[in-house]
């Protein structure tokens, strides 16, 4: 949680510089180069990462005043922070990536991200995956929800893909009246005809406005099924407070779906843009405060591309450098003549 003093801080590095920092800095993201750019010294870059403790709360507090907090579309998904050197470092373990299509060594940040009905979207909540608390993700992601949904979030629609496409996460989705789509496995098992149990792969026609099915140990659905690179893929939804399914048709399927893309969008920019992967810190505290640090860039950033400052978050950077690089170009290009075609004068035989 952010912190209040009894008196005026002292220390020289503070959140928004570091934050400053991962936002600009274009490579080395590390205690030495913040010192060595911002003239604090690297034990005071040290102790602001040892010294805080920001909580998830922190984060949706500085997302909130952007965004509409009712009727939106709320998408949990999960991503891997690549460590592949860390052999001492906290919270690393192994996980599946799909980057790599493999398991691999790293912290896994789970995030629930929300999209408004004016189509702004920021991370509301985050858990970074600790093996000593014995949870799953499918628990944290039921932690987080009642979280967002206690801090004053009224989303209407809950997004995710077939990790969290369990019978419990759903049941919780539909005790809290909202409705969801959820990616399935092909071997997920449904029933059109009472007694008739089939899994969706199996399924011959299912037509673009979906395709109305029992679920097993959840209820009746609507199935949706989409193809990529010629692999089907096969999608679940669910609509709060017995709205006929009828409704919901192949163009409210693929909106929801456009919704849940950004969170993928979200994951590679906080990998290519704030740093979030690139510390070198050890410990669990430290962690924790550097990735809360590049969460709450992000967000500030999708508020300036929000309020029209930047186009997107990803000029941002190029432009801090624009007139950087043209300058020393202009100051290389003088006495380097000799290096350019030379011009002769033709001789005639």
């Amino acid at each position: 949680m952010i912190r209040t003093t009894s008196r005026p801080p002292t220390a020289r590095c503070t959140l928004p510089m570091y934050m400053g920092f991962l936002m600009s800095e274009p490579k080395s993201a590390t205690c030495t180069r913040l010192a060595e750019v911002s003239g604090v010294s690297h034990d005071s870059v040290n102790r602001f990462l040892l010294r805080e403790a920001y909580e998830p709360k922190d984060l949706f507090n500085e997302a909130k005043s952007l965004l509409n907090l009712i009727g939106g579309t709320l998408s949990i998904d999960d991503s891997v922070l690549d460590k592949p050197y860390s052999n001492h470092m906290e919270l690393v373990g192994h996980f599946w990536s799909g980057k790599h299509h493999r398991t691999v060594k790293g912290l896994n940040l789970v995030t629930l991200y929300y999209t408004d009905v004016q189509g702004r979207h920021f991370p509301v909540n985050y858990r970074v995956y600790d093996k000593s608390e014995g949870k799953t993700k499918n628990d944290y992601f039921q932690d987080m929800l009642v979280e967002v949904l206690a801090w004053g979030l009224q989303p209407a629609f809950v997004t995710g893909d077939s990790w969290y496409s369990c019978v419990d996460n759903l049941k919780t989705v539909k005790n809290h009246h909202m409705g969801f789509l959820f990616a399935v496995e092909s071997n997920r098992v449904v029933s059109i005809d009472k007694g008739a149990w089939t899994q969706v792969q199996k399924l011959e026609t299912i037509l673009g406005d979906g395709l109305m099915v029992w679920l097993r140990d959840f209820g009746e659905v609507k199935l949706f099924r989409t193809y990529l690179k010629d692999q089907a893929r096969h999608y679940v939804v669910y609509l709060a407070d017995a709205e006929p399914f009828v409704t919901f048709g192949r163009d409210d399927f693929l909106r929801q779906h456009d919704h849940h893309w950004k969170i993928e969008q979200y994951h590679r920019a906080i990998k290519q843009i704030c740093h979030i992967e690139h510390f070198q810190v050890r410990g669990k505290v430290p962690i924790l405060n550097h990735v809360f640090a590049a969460l709450c860039s992000y967000v500030h950033l999708q508020a300036l591309q929000v309020a029209d400052v930047i186009d997107n978050i990803y000029r941002l950077r190029q432009d801090l450098f624009k007139d950087v690089v043209a300058s020393f170009i202009q100051s290389f290009i003088p006495d380097k003549g000799h290096l350019n075609p030379q011009f002769r004068n033709a001789v005639n035989a």
